[in-house]
């Protein structure tokens, strides 16, 4: 993935459904999506466990956000063992088809799954796979305030 189009992601899209965002502070969702969130990203949670994370309303799956909110999507952000990414790019994918967005399908650093991901380039998404969105967004903004 070209440090670019990461650039890219970071500076060009700022609503983030975080499929597999835990209520738990001492996971690695938890944290990323706080940070993101104190940075101007708008999270919407995905758990099908929970009502709310981060003071924001939480949804069951992709599918289960309301049609207003599903359009307003520009990055599915996966927090999910590599071999649960299909359904999830799936169903980014038809919302895509859909809605046309999102745009983005980012699978967090350890999480790869090169099928998924070459379906949802097919499909005209951006993939970045077995990336830290916090790290790369410090890496590449930590000297800033705020988001860009």
């Amino acid at each position: 993935m070209s440090e670019e189009t990461i650039r890219r992601v970071l500076t060009e899209y700022q609503v983030i459904a975080v499929v597999g965002l835990s209520r738990d502070l001492g996971k690695a969702s938890y944290g990323v999506a706080e940070y993101l969130k104190k940075h101007g990203f708008k999270i919407i949670p995905i758990n099908p466990f929970v009502n709310e994370i981060l003071g924001e309303k939480a949804y069951k799956s992709l599918f289960d956000m309301p049609s207003e909110v599903q359009k307003t999507v520009e990055v599915v952000q996966i927090f999910r063992p590599s071999e649960d990414v299909p359904p999830i790019v799936d169903q980014a994918i038809r919302l895509r088809k859909t809605n046309g967005v999102p745009s983005v399908v980012w699978m967090q650093l350890g999480i790869v799954n090169g099928q998924a991901g070459e379906e949802a380039r097919e499909a005209g998404l951006i993939v970045v796979m077995d990336h830290c969105m916090m790290q790369e967004h410090k890496r590449l903004f930590g000297h800033i305030a705020g988001r860009k």
